[in-house]
Parts: C-alpha cells; sequence; structure tokens
C-alpha cells in the first residue's frame, strides 16, 4: 500500500465547517418540496384557520423538543456517524448495524431517490426529453449532486450556500406575492374537513404531515465531529435551525393562505402552483416550477452529504463492507459511501421509470422504520445517562426527563400511526430490516 493511500485510510472526519455551514445544511435539507405539497392535506383536516396554524407551531414546538435531545446526543457523543453512533453506544453494534442497514437499503436512498424525481418531474413540464424524462432528469441530478460532494466538503457547502441563497429569494417570492398581490382568480369553496371524522382525528392526522415536512433536522448528529468550535455548539446550531424553519414555514403557509383561503387550499393538489395561477397567471406557473425544482435540490445537496457519513460510520465497524469506512482526507469526504450511495438511488429511480407505483410504495414504507429508529434515539439518551453517567455533557437537556419522554412519547404515536396507514408497505420495511438482522452475523 502507498504511502498515501495509507494516510488516507487512516484519515477521519475534521472539523472544518462553521457554524453557518451548519445551520445552512439543515435549513437546506429540511425545506424542501414537501412545504407545496403538505399544506393542502392538513389544511383538509384542519377544523379552521386558527388549528392550520396552531399546527405548524405545534410542529415546530416537538421539532424543537426533538433538537434539545438531539442537542445533548450530539454534544456528548460527537461522531460522524450520527444516529448510527448513539445506537451503538446504547444498544450495541448489531442493532447499531440494523439502522445503518435500513438507511443503506431504505430510507435514505429512498429520500434521494424521491427528491430528485420531485424535480425531476418539473424540469420534465418544463423541458420534456421523452417517455423517461422524470428519470432521465432525477438520474443526472443525483451524479451530479453525488460528484459535486465527492469534489469535497468545501465545493459541497459552497454549492449548498447558493442553493440556500436562491431558495431564500424563491421563498421571499412567494412570501410577498401571496401578501401583495391581488388574486385575478376566485377558489371554489370545498368541505375541509370529513364530518364523520371527529376534530381530533382530524388534527391528529395534520400534525403527522406537518412532522413529515419538518422531518430532517436531526441529521445534524452527522456533521457534530465535523465543527470548528466542537460539539458544544451543536445546540445552537439545532435551535437556531428549527427556529427559522418554523418561521419559514409559517410565513409561507400565511401566504398560501391569504391567497386560496383554507378551502382552497385544501382543494388543492398543488398549492404553490395554484396560489401562482391565482396572482401571477401562468407566468407564475413556470416560476413556481423552477422553485420546488430548486426546493428539491437543496433537499438533496444536504440529504447526499450526511447519507454518505452513516455509510462511512457501518464501514467502519463491519469488515465485509470497510470500503465504506475510508475517509479522503484531502476532500475531507467519505468517497466511497458516496459512489455506493449514489448508485443504489439511481438503481431505484430506473426502478421507478418501469413501476412508478411500485417505487412510490418502496418510499412508503420508510416511514415506519425511519419512526422507530428515531424512537430508540430518544431511548438512547435515557440509556446513555444511566451507562455512561461520568462522559462530560456539554449541553444537557432542561427539565430532563419530562421532555426526552414528551420526544419519546411522540415518536412513539408517529409510530403507530405510520404503521396503521401503510399497512402492506410496513411488511415490506420489516422484511428488509429482518435481512438485515441476518447479514449483521456475518461481521
Amino acid at each position: 500500500m502507498k504511502e498515501e493511500d495509507r494516510h488516507t485510510d487512516l484519515a477521519a472526519p475534521a472539523p472544518v465547517l462553521r457554524l453557518i455551514d451548519a445551520i445552512v445544511l439543515i435549513v437546506g435539507i429540511v425545506v424542501g418540496a414537501g412545504i407545496f405539497r403538505t399544506p393542502s392535506v392538513v389544511a383538509a383536516n384542519s377544523p379552521d384557520q386558527f388549528w392550520f396554524i396552531a399546527a405548524w407551531i405545534l410542529g415546530g414546538g416537538v421539532s424543537l423538543t426533538g433538537a434539545l435531545c438531539y442537542s445533548e446526543l450530539s454534544a456528548a457523543f460527537p461522531n460522524a456517524g450520527g444516529d448510527y453512533h448513539f445506537l451503538k453506544t446504547a444498544f450495541g453494534k448489531r442493532f447499531s448495524f440494523l439502522f445503518a442497514w435500513s438507511r443503506v437499503t431504505v430510507t435514505q436512498t429512498g429520500s434521494i431517490a424521491l427528491l430528485a424525481y420531485i424535480a425531476g418531474d418539473y424540469l420534465a413540464e418544463l423541458l420534456p426529453l421523452g417517455a423517461y424524462s422524470s428519470a432521465f432528469y432525477a438520474a443526472a441530478i443525483v451524479v451530479f449532486l453525488t460528484l459535486v460532494n465527492i469534489s469535497g466538503i468545501r465545493f459541497g457547502t459552497g454549492f449548498q450556500k447558493l442553493f440556500m441563497a436562491l431558495q431564500i429569494v424563491g421563498i421571499l417570492i412567494i412570501v410577498l406575492t401571496g401578501f401583495l398581490v391581488e388574486p385575478t382568480t376566485v377558489q371554489s369553496p370545498v368541505q375541509v374537513a370529513d364530518p364523520g371524522v371527529s376534530s381530533n382525528a382530524s388534527i391528529g392526522l395534520a400534525l403527522i404531515f406537518v412532522l413529515l415536512t419538518f422531518g430532517g433536522w436531526n441529521e445534524a448528529a452527522y456533521i457534530s465531529a465535523e465543527l470548528k468550535t466542537g460539539s458544544r455548539k451543536m445546540a445552537f446550531v439545532l435551535i437556531i435551525s428549527v427556529l427559522i424553519i418554523t418561521l419559514i414555514y409559517l410565513l409561507m403557509n400565511l401566504s398560501f393562505l391569504n391567497v386560496l383561503g383554507l378551502s382552497g387550499m385544501a382543494a388543492s393538489e398543488a398549492v404553490g402552483i395554484d396560489m401562482m395561477r391565482a396572482t401571477l397567471g401562468e407566468r407564475g406557473v413556470i416560476l413556481i416550477g423552477l422553485l420546488v425544482s430548486l426546493f428539491a435540490l437543496t433537499s438533496l445537496n444536504t440529504t447526499i452529504f450526511t447519507g454518505a457519513r452513516a455509510n462511512y460510520a457501518l464501514g467502519k465497524d463491519f469488515s465485509p463492507l470497510a470500503f465504506l469506512g475510508k475517509w479522503d482526507k484531502k476532500k475531507s469526504s467519505p468517497v466511497n459511501s458516496l459512489i455506493l450511495q449514489g448508485l443504489i438511488a439511481v438503481v431505484l429511480i430506473v426502478f421507478g421509470a418501469f413501476t412508478r407505483n411500485g417505487f412510490e410504495a418502496m418510499v412508503d414504507f420508510t416511514a415506519p422504520v425511519f419512526w422507530f429508529f428515531f424512537l430508540c434515539t430518544g431511548l438512547s439518551l435515557f440509556v446513555l445517562r444511566r451507562k455512561q453517567p461520568d462522559v462530560p455533557r456539554p449541553f444537557r437537556v432542561p427539565l430532563y426527563p419530562v421532555i426526552p419522554f414528551l420526544f419519546v412519547a411522540l415518536c412513539a404515536y408517529m409510530l403507530y400511526s405510520s404503521l396503521s396507514v401503510t399497512g402492506t408497505g410496513a411488511l415490506v420495511g420489516v422484511a428488509v430490516l429482518l435481512v438485515g438482522w441476518g447479514v449483521s452475523f456475518f461481521q
């Protein structure tokens, strides 16, 4: 082995990220294309405008509760593996392997493929390239952004800052249009809540979709070892990120609400398109298409960035996949993990091109798997407080154990809800985990 290769193999994540880099990464991964899809479902399950806005505020509060738990874990146990490292320390190597397996095979790569498809769908509308336009665009986007991240952490975060700058401009356009431009068309009213469903059940469903839209802030755990200021600042990064995300969501939803009204939002399948069409006409539709693609790209770039770091942690602990655990010191990135992740995502995109319904079903079953491991990460806070009480904790969750208990209880509720909604899809997710459990015995 060459001396240069040996140094590359022994390299590890270096503290090269500034606080602003971390905040940009987290806001970028959360504020994605979902904000253009979920508000209509939330509106349809909200009794009135007060509860609609309250659901988004509550979503921010719940996310803040979880962020406090992750702040303690990230500050006390900083590692590029994030949740993987917490679960390994609390519950052992085999259990953490299952988490990493689920990310590699289902949740992270599925999210990458889905986000790429969202951008691909809108780009295909603007410039069609044939029957498989969406898949072609989606695959090209994944390959391009994977190469961007392989080029190095500074180049990757530089792209993220560019995306975020453009995204902020897009958010301002949407908000200002919603508040300042008079609608030119009138939206037809619609019944916003099913009379046969209790108001509590409707609000509960609305909260599920709100929390799905807030999902992704926990990815901050994967960059805790790369902060220049050290892991002690993770609480600041997470809290500021969640507050910024909540403010963005409130402003965007208020702009949708101002133009379409609650009934108009409930009747809409694409609130952004309907809002822009009502205010700026067909030119607005083209503009929102570009903005949705931009939002998807911003989330996608960060999902690729953090996903590869979990794969890196898996390679460090699981000898058959040791090639994933190599860190390129010069580029400060896990190149092999990025390549494998990109290949799997492209395979899913190709699969989706031929069986789109099956592809969407595959993405649906990621929810129970995600909430199961989210629940376990919350529990790991209690376990590690007991197992390793002497580990320095630069940040401790306030009002312990009340706040962690609330977070764990919410995760349990979301796990139950996602299992009851997905049905057969959940069984496929369980099957994938069982395969991973078998593979874990070959360590």
